[in-house]
């Protein structure tokens, strides 16, 4: 957290002026503010203060562009009261509110609220949902923009300067700029001392520190860079001299690195203003497999021009300089941009392609992640889930509506006796009502799925009417052998595990998919190309954020589902379940104060995500949905675990979005329209908080309340919303289908429909039922194909999302499809 940095970590300037656009290096990944030494801007004729050893400097990205929601008014400024600033805290001569919003491009008002609500420790979804008129209706991609931001990392190696500057040449240094007709290098000769012993000597140690200034002057950054920017600097890779050498020693027993897969990146060059996010992550790949040189190239002209501006306009002496002393200069400015400022630039450089890379990579997997989790259930179905397999057979288990396993088999589809083996599947699917089929896409799936296709075009199946949907089977293993999976299902075989996981997958994602590791989901690309605790946080982030804002019952769900609700974690979570377990159901929010562990703070960040459904109280003594065992009866509650301040009687608001901290709110609300909880989700209700907000407007009503327009439009949402509400119902379900084609059906120019199933930097892959999916590649996703709420992200394509496409290409050969995108179907 902000506040346990220590002021320690923190180096405090030591020169006259540092610009904000020095002071950090913005990257989405660490959960920490340290400050860090840039440059100077101090002109040559100051006091020059005692140096620091030498800083490993970086560029900085340059500032977002504004945050807003685009569906929500803008906010207005209201600060929340605190202490001492954070600045006072960490000893700061600047800032930090004035540099977060500079650099994340979030008015200072927004930033100051950000970062006091991050200090006293709340969610970013409890923030995004019950705060925000506090942060400018800013979703939670954009809070967590502010919130993760990286230190610089300081040096501690002593520089050729610092030597110098123990010698105590820095007065002859600031003496050849500020009176060199007065300086005489001939009487700083001492001929016992190392570093001074001769003229040559003396002239190169004031020579070193003169280079030193010059490259952390920030006038002269600020040239250097302005100079780079009217030049075309491009990043170049070719094949490294280790892999050739490797490749040309075939004798030796270790296997020479793949040259072929860097093919594209063995001679390339491009301009830096144009490079691909894809193209930086693959390069660096190639870089650090040592199978790339990678360097980046700043044309000669801009040396030249740099040298005759530094001694002739920002360096240029105060005063006549002997020929002697100009030729120490001019060695300088040569040997400082030789030496340190070119090889800052190329640092910065290939930070700033890299770190924003790897920001576009890691917000494709943030939002190929949220898409996939916020698929819609399918509901009030017998799913069969089938892992496909040749040898081993193919795994099944058929699953209740409530995703309680009913059976488990294995058939043998694809030998010599499958027609016996789809009797027995038959009579299964008969004997369970069953007409509803996932089959994961691993190994032998279109064998698979045209097995049943074929069952079901003869009318096989009669007189069920059998359909089938294709689901991602990634991460289904690593889970089925997990201690999670052998917890839940401790009596099944790892395989049928994975079956139950694939057809849980559709009935309820979100609860199936938090059991498995983001990174194995199979979201995205490059996963390995990133930061791996960029990636980790962000993807996290996601998780607990589609987690709170679904919602969760807390008298059903699994113990794996609820560590993941905003303020909650895996003590709270094992805590929760243990106190259900002792004492029964949950009759109300108020009782989770109760529960071991879970204060006050925890309570307040976590409460308005949880849900008290009744309907789901006598479900408790029902087997469990992630068990093959019954669950015993509840028992009595604890006497020992009850408080006299705490009620036992059901709340009908604990079963609505609506936070505790509102509830008066609501019923003030509710007694002025003249409506009452039992008539909640009611249409009859819904009409009467229309009329009311129509009539007297929402602005007027949160006044009269003594509330915000925000927090009153989330009681309203909560009233009016039906009984089991769920956000996902709007979002893209699984399609079934009865049929499919083959990819020699395809020609160019056919039209179809299909699904997104992963998107890259570099396009988006859609399943167009063929067996192969096709992809879209990044050139023809453009602004006009997409809706309007799609527009502000690149790409602006998900998983599970619909789209019509044509075929612009059908290579059989390479089994590649190429499509273009028609538009985005809703």
């Amino acid at each position: 957290m902000l506040e346990n940095v220590s002021a320690a970590n923190c180096c405090v300037f030591q020169r006259q002026s540092f610009s904000m656009d020095q002071a950090f290096s913005i990257s989405t990944a660490t959960t920490g503010v340290l400050l860090g030494e840039e440059p100077s801007s101090s002109k040559p004729t100051s006091m020059v203060k005692k140096e620091e050893p030498e800083d490993d400097f970086t560029f900085d990205e340059p500032a977002q562009k504004k945050q807003k929601t685009i569906t929500a008014p803008q906010g207005r400024p209201i600060k929340l009261k605190s202490g001492n600033s954070l600045g006072d805290e960490l000893q700061m001569t600047w800032d930090l509110i004035k540099v977060l919003a500079e650099k994340s491009g979030v008015k200072e008002w927004v930033c100051s609220n950000i970062v006091n609500l991050l200090r006293d420790e709340n969610t970013i979804p409890f923030i995004v949902r019950y705060r925000k008129e506090l942060i400018n209706h800013m979703d939670a991609d954009a809070v967590r923009d502010v919130q993760l931001y990286a230190p610089y990392k300081k040096g501690s190696k002593l520089t050729k300067a610092r030597r110098a500057k123990q010698l105590g040449l820095e007065a002859a240094a600031l003496a050849l700029l500020h009176s060199p007709q007065t300086l005489d290098l001939h009487s700083w000769i001492k001929p016992n001392t190392e570093g001074l012993s001769t003229l040559e000597e003396v002239s190169t140690g004031v020579e070193q520190i003169l280079a030193d200034m010059i490259a952390k002057d920030g006038e002269t950054l600020t040239y250097v860079r302005s100079l780079c920017d009217r030049s075309n600097v491009t990043l170049q890779s070719t094949v490294s001299k280790t892999a050739l050498k490797e490749q040309q020693q075939t004798d030796q027993k270790s296997k020479p690195k793949d040259i072929s897969k860097f093919s594209l990146y063995s001679e390339f060059s491009c301009n830096i203003q144009r490079i691909q996010h894809h193209q930086t992550l693959a390069i660096n790949r190639g870089e650090n497999l040592k199978i790339l040189s990678v360097k980046v190239n700043i044309p000669d002209w801009v040396k030249t021009d740099f040298c005759r501006w530094c001694v002739s306009v920002r360096w240029r002496p105060q005063g006549f300089a002997r020929p002697e002393l100009m030729k120490i200069l001019n060695a300088a400015v040569e040997d400082s941009y030789k030496r340190l400022i070119m090889p800052l630039l190329c640092r910065g450089y290939r930070t700033k392609l890299t770190t924003s890379a790897e920001k576009e990579s890691i917000a494709m997997f943030v939002r190929n992640l949220r898409q996939r989790l916020l698929m819609c259930p399918v509901r009030g179905r017998v799913i069969l889930g089938v892992d496909p397999g040749y040898r081993h057979g193919c795994k099944l288990a058929i699953l209740s509506p409530t995703s309680q396993i009913l059976h488990t088999d294995v058939v043998y589809l694809h030998g010599s006796g499958r027609n016996r083996e789809a009797d027995k599947l038959r009579h299964l699917m008969l004997e369970y009502s069953c007409q509803t089929v996932v089959i994961g896409n691993g190994t032998a799936c279109r064998e698979t799925e045209a097995f049943f296709a074929d069952l079901i075009k003869n009318g096989f199946f009669r007189p069920l009417d059998v359909s089938y949907c294709i689901t991602s089977e990634a991460g289904a293993s690593i889970y089925s052998v997990s201690p999670e999976a052998v917890k839940e299902m401790p009596d099944l075989d790892p395989n049928l595990r994975s079956a139950v996981s694939i057809g849980r997958r559709v009935q309820d994602p979100l609860a199936e998919l938090v059991k498995i590791a983001p990174k194995h989901i199979g979201i995205g690309t490059y996963q390995h190309d990133v930061s791996q605790s960029l990636l980790k946080a962000a993807l996290d982030g996601v998780v607990q954020e589609c987690v709170s804002f679904v919602g969760v019952d807390i008298n059903i769900c699994s113990e794996t589902l609820m560590r993941h609700v905003a303020g909650l974690n895996a003590g709270r979570a094992r805590s929760i379940v243990e106190w259900r377990e002792k004492n029964g159901p949950f009759l109300n929010r108020e009782q989770l104060k109760l529960v071991k562990g879970l204060g006050p703070k925890s309570f307040q960040q976590c409460a308005g995500f949880v849900r008290i459904n009744p309907e789901s109280i006598p479900y408790f003594c029902l087997p469990h949905p992630n068990s093959t065992a019954a669950v015993k009866p509840a028992a009595k509650k604890s006497k020992a675990k009850t408080s006299s301040s705490i009620s036992n009687h059901p709340n009908p608001l604990d079963q609505t979005c609506i936070h505790p901290e509102s509830y008066g709110i609501a019923m003030r609300f509710l007694s002025q329209i003249g409506g009452s909880l039992d008539q909640l989700g009611s249409a009859e209700l819904r009409q009467q908080v229309e009329s009311s907000v129509r009539r007297s407007g929402l602005e007027a009503l949160a006044q009269y309340l003594n509330t915000s327009a925000e927090t009153l439009q989330l009681i309203v949402d909560g009233l009016t919303q039906p009984p089991g509400f769920d956000i996902r119902q709007d979002f893209e379900q699984a399609d079934f289908k009865q049929g499919i084609v083959s990819m020699g059906d395809l020609h160019e120019g056919m039209v179809l429909t299909g699904r997104v199933e992963n998107t890259a930097l570099f396009g988006a892959f859609v399943d167009i039922g063929v067996g192969r999916s096709g992809l879209i590649p990044k050139r023809y996703i453009t602004l006009e194909k997409l809706p309007v709420d799609k527009r502000r992200r690149s790409l602006a394509l998900g998983p599970g999302e619909r789209v019509e496409v044509r075929v612009m290409d059908v290579d059989l050969q390479r089994n590649r499809i190429c499509l273009d995108l028609i538009r985005v179907l809703r």
